[in-house]
């Protein structure tokens, strides 16, 4: 079964909002085993949106659209379509009635427009609307099958969990599915990666293997197909443990762990807390701790010291040192880590100091960071000479001091283990 998907709404066009719905959908469809080969995104114009239709349906067996099911005047994907197949749209009882209750629990006078969202196709299947009033709608004839949504995530991803693709799984007898495993790694760049599991690669066969970069690092998606999940997770264990033998002190975390939240977790079995310290990257450190679930039981507190003066009077550092060794120096990061931990009785202090660009700071050039770590009375540094723009030196100072604390973490482990 191969699927299009085709994104209606000239805000699209105009960069106003990203097309995150084409995405989810995606996987989701990877996952039950239905390739999609092809993202459309149509502004709001019917002849367009019919043009769109009639390629798609020469490559495509499902059309799966969304947006356009609104109550105003530019929303019309389910009028051009009708129009197009040749077929009559009806108002729905259940769906008007839905669409009333909406407005009567909020206190609210439902102007007439807002009927037209009951509109849907006649002989079509009524896709419930959890959480907002439009209903979708999915429509099958012999050549192809249609499926509307509406076009706010919020609206569209429980739609599509609980409806769709119970709709669609009914439509493919052969039940095949693609999972996938996604292998997150920092600290190798894709070019070095590539060529370390270069044998891996040129074989690839059940499951394919590839490699993606981002800034947050290099992940490596591991995709089987099979026809039940764990008969292609049977598949991905031989090759994922090949990959983890050639590069595995890179590889952090699985699927949707982040940096951030496998840094937390370790804290939280190690029972270990932590503070920081942060100049250049004001405060994101800190920001990326508190934004995982759980961070409180870990994360005491923390200081943004941005100036020369400030890590003198907050952290209590030495003035005649500072300027001695320089604000972007090992010592300033090793005594603001150190200073941190104690001011915050924490287990762990880091702290990040540095010259994130574009200029030179304190005689050192641009992206020139420094990294402290104070643990058990240790001071661990890293130098770092990133080539960045600005706030992407900022972002990679962050991350990099996520992957040494892992790294720090990961070792006493082991050597626990050990004793």
């Amino acid at each position: 079964m191969k699927a299009e998907i085709i994104a209606v709404g000239s805000e699209l066009l105009l960069g106003q909002i990203t097309n995150t719905n084409a995405q989810f959908i995606s996987a989701r469809l990877a996952e039950i085993g239905v390739d999609v080969y092809y993202h459309t995104v149509i502004g709001d114009n019917p002849e367009r949106l019919v043009d769109a239709i009639k390629i798609a349906e020469q490559r495509a067996d499902v059309l799966l659209f969304t947006g356009g099911l609104g109550p105003t005047k530019d929303d019309l994907t389910k009028e051009a379509i009708a129009r197009h197949l040749g077929i009559e749209l009806d108002y729905d009882d259940a769906a008007i009635e839905h669409i009333t209750d909406y407005f009567e629990r909020q206190g609210r006078v439902m102007t007439p427009n807002n009927k037209k969202q009951a509109l849907v196709f006649k002989n079509s299947t009524v896709l419930k609307n959890y959480t907002g009033m439009a209903p979708g709608m999915a429509y099958t004839n012999d050549e192809n099958t249609y499926i509307l949504m509406p076009g706010p995530p919020h609206e569209m991803k429980p739609m599509f969990e609980k409806e769709v693709i119970p709709y669609l799984l009914n439509l493919d007898e052969r039940q095949e599915v693609i999972v996938s495993r996604v292998l997150n790694c920092f600290g190798i760049g894709e070019a070095e990666l590539e060529s370390r599991i270069e044998s891996i690669l040129e074989t690839q066969t059940n499951p394919t293997v590839a490699p993606l970069a981002s800034p947050k690092g290099v992940t490596l998606r591991l995709t089987a197909k099979a026809t039940s999940v764990e008969e292609a997770f049977a598949h991905i264990a031989p090759v994922e443990a090949d990959i983890r033998a050639l590069i595995g002190e890179y590889i952090f975390g699985i699927d949707d762990e982040t940096l951030f939240s496998k840094a937390v977790d370790l804290l939280q079995t190690s029972q270990l807390t932590i503070a920081a310290a942060e100049s250049l990257t004001g405060g994101q450190f800190m920001s990326q701790l508190a934004s995982i679930t759980g961070a409180s039981a870990v994360f005491g507190g923390g200081m943004v010291v941005y100036s020369i003066d400030q890590k003198v009077k907050q952290l209590g550092l030495n003035r005649e040192a500072l300027e001695q060794h320089g604000v972007v120096s090992e010592y300033c990061a090793a005594q603001m880590a150190d200073a941190v931990r104690r001011q915050f009785a924490s287990d762990i202090g880091i702290g990040l100091t540095g010259a994130a660009g574009p200029d030179s700071h304190d005689g050192q050039p641009a992206g020139t960071v420094w990294i402290g770590i104070s643990y058990k009375g240790e001071s661990h540094t890293y130098r770092l000479q990133l080539s960045g723009m600005r706030n992407t030196n900022r972002m990679r100072t962050t991350n990099f001091a996520y992957h040494y604390l892992i790294q720090l973490l990961e070792s006493e482990k082991l050597s626990s283990k050990d004793i």
